[in-house]
């Protein structure tokens, strides 16, 4: 099948326009390739501290030619998509053993919850997080003595951080192993009805913990398609993990026979073999859009919208929120996964996953095949499945058809015809909308607005009952340099219990919101912020508001705005306690929303 049109003309506006800054990128990692092994270059001294612990693996370190693997890990026990990476440093070493390689824990990067920070002072150094990543990522391979890097992070912002360190030395291969999501609990909009009920005061505290409980019970990935899901998607369809590796759950003997395949495939492709596949090939613009296309088609998080352009300019590529914006007029939405359906991942899974909609995207032209992955040339790869059969790792072709079609669907016959995003533009700047789990009928709101500048406001206001008509609700100062762009996502269920009450409502805000958040409309990631003086800040209450996601536009009704003065707020208490004090330099200097909001690319 021919590439599909729209496809191939945003992939040559990206490669246009990202010309310049990639062909010098490009530059820089060719000769940082063409010294070849780093370790080669170290001083005696240097390299006896680099061996020092390595024991009876020293003297091949120091005189041999085998690949030494260098391990960036975000473990930690707290969260539990990231327990399980406490046993992958033994079994990475031991798979390097087996094929005459070294490995070494080359540094660990932060990694926090943003289920534990939600609506907490703490989720306001969650974005900013995704850069500190990035730095720490850059100290780990800062020793150069590696020759190629093994990824072990899955959640928000922990993946994007790492991707942007992967590029930044990108003349080493880049191997992203995923540690899988948790078995299935509690169901997920059970669990969601149960918070609805919390927020309107029907149960209390304790039915609620106990259905929290429920559901997030064991170690794993969270089971819904928020951020981290949608990242194990993203480095699938992008070639950085295995074919079929994303959602196997952790602790079994596949997701440990997946490990070890990914260690040798690492020590496969350095530059010391033949098959040599550095990380700067791999993170091409056609690998970006074929991530671009997995978002829209599985309907997966607006956080991408933020982490995509700021991965991307690490490897000299500029993305623009009107690439999202046509891909997604272009990719049918295949999946139904909670919170845009009743599925969890593992029941997405078990009905063909990402093996078979790579299958059906590939045969419908909508993704680029000849790309370079970590597994070989060009996506057909990822079109099998893996399988242990004899206590060996195989790959096979997978079903062609979809085993539910309640979760999956094939293109010919999708949920929708049209991807999961819409880009709204107009006189209050620019916004972005996940549609793919908003009824039709609430894609379109004109209403009166609500301001506040927290949402800690709004849950009051619903408390004292002053909800009960339509209404847009407002929510500024949420920009990254007002406070670091928390999410929002604990106003999901004061919404939805408004817009189950047969209200019409929406949100606007220069904030953000989870990947997890749903049914509400919310239009997010306003540009520019109010903290830059930005329209929102001239928002009065009662302006009326027209959130058109199906025309892709965003207005304040019958009212000049530059006419009035912006509002501005006071911020000094964002500037202190639980680790502020420590992000200021990063609320001062970083970019835009729209663009990434980037500190350290």
């Amino acid at each position: 099948m021919p590439l599909n049109d729209t496809i191939a003309r945003v992939t040559e506006r990206i490669v246009e326009r990202s010309k310049p800054q990639r062909e010098t990128y490009l530059d820089r990692m060719a000769r940082a390739a063409d010294e070849g092994p780093k370790r080669a270059h170290l001083s005696c001294g240097n390299q006896a501290h680099a061996y020092a612990a390595m024991g009876d693996e020293q003297e091949h370190l120091a005189t041999g030619r085998q690949p030494n693997i260098g391990i960036v890990s975000a473990y930690n026990d707290m969260l539990s998509a990231h327990q399980p990476y406490e046993r992958f440093p033994d079994l990475i070493r031991a798979a390097t053993k087996k094929v005459g390689a070294t490995a070494q824990v080359a540094g660990g990067v932060p990694a926090m919850c943003d289920g534990v920070t939600q609506g907490q002072i703490g989720m306001e150094l969650s974005l900013f997080s995704r850069d500190v990543i990035a730095l720490a990522t850059g100290v780990a391979l800062s020793h150069n003595t590696f020759d190629a890097a093994l990824y072990l992070g899955v959640c928000d912002k922990i993946v994007p951080g790492l991707v942007i360190g992967a590029a930044t030395f990108g003349y080493i291969p880049a191997v992203f192993l995923p540690a899988g999501p948790m078995t299935s609990g509690l169901p997920n909009d059970e669990k969601s009805k149960i918070r609805q009920k919390f927020a309107a005061g029907e149960i209390g505290r304790d039915e609620l913990m106990k259905a929290e409980m429920a559901s997030y019970h064991g170690p794993g990935t969270c089971t819904f398609y928020g951020t981290a899901n949608s990242n194990q998607m993203l480095m699938e369809f992008m070639g950085l993990h295995l074919p079929g590796s994303s959602f196997v759950n952790p602790n079994t003997p596949l997701r440990d026979a997946l490990t070890i395949a990914g260690v040798e495939r690492a020590t496969e492709i350095t530059n010391l073999g033949n098959d040599y596949r550095p990380a700067a090939q791999v993170l091409d613009e056609k690998a970006f859009v074929n991530g671009i296309v997995g978002l829209m088609a599985t309907g997966g998080s607006t956080n991408l919208l933020i982490h995509l352009p700021a991965m991307a300019r690490a490897a000299g590529i500029t993305l623009d929120l009107e690439d999202f914006a046509d891909i997604s007029s272009a990719t049918p939405l295949m999946a139904k996964v909670y919170p845009n359906g009743l599925a969890d991942v593992n029941h997405f899974h078990a009905a063909g996953g990402l093996t078979y909609m790579i299958g059906e995207l590939l045969d419908a032209g909508l993704l680029h095949d000849d790309t370079v992955t970590v597994m070989g040339d060009g996506l057909k790869d990822y079109t099998k499945e893996p399988k242990l059969k004899d206590d060996s790792l195989v790959w096979e072709d997978a079903a062609r058809i979809t085993q539910n079609d309640k979760i999956l669907r094939p293109v010919s016959d999708p949920f929708q015809k049209t991807g999961g995003m819409a880009d709204l533009q107009g006189n209050l700047g620019r916004a972005a909308m996940k549609i793919s789990a908003v009824k039709e009928e609430y894609q379109v709101i004109e209403a009166p607005c609500r301001i506040f500048e927290d949402q800690e406001s709004v849950k009051d206001a619903f408390k004292r009952g002053e909800f009960t008509e339509d209404t847009v609700v407002v929510v500024r100062f949420q920009g990254p340099s007002a406070n670091g762009m928390p999410e929002l996502h604990s106003l999901t269920p004061t919404l939805a219990v408004l817009q189950d009450r047969g209200l019409k409502v929406a949100l606007v805000t220069d904030g953000r919101m989870s990947g997890a958040s749903g049914k509400v409309p919310a239009a997010i990631h306003l540009s520019p912020e109010a903290h830059h003086g930005g329209p929102i800040a001239k928002l009065r209450d009662g302006d009326v508001i027209r959130v058109n996601a199906q025309a892709g536009t965003i207005d304040v009704q019958g009212v000049d705005l530059s006419t009035r003065e912006a509002a501005t707020r006071d911020l000094t208490d964002n500037s202190h306690g639980v680790g502020r004090e420590l992000f200021e330099v990063f609320r001062q200097n970083v970019g835009l929303a729209s663009t990434g909001a980037g500190v350290v690319v």
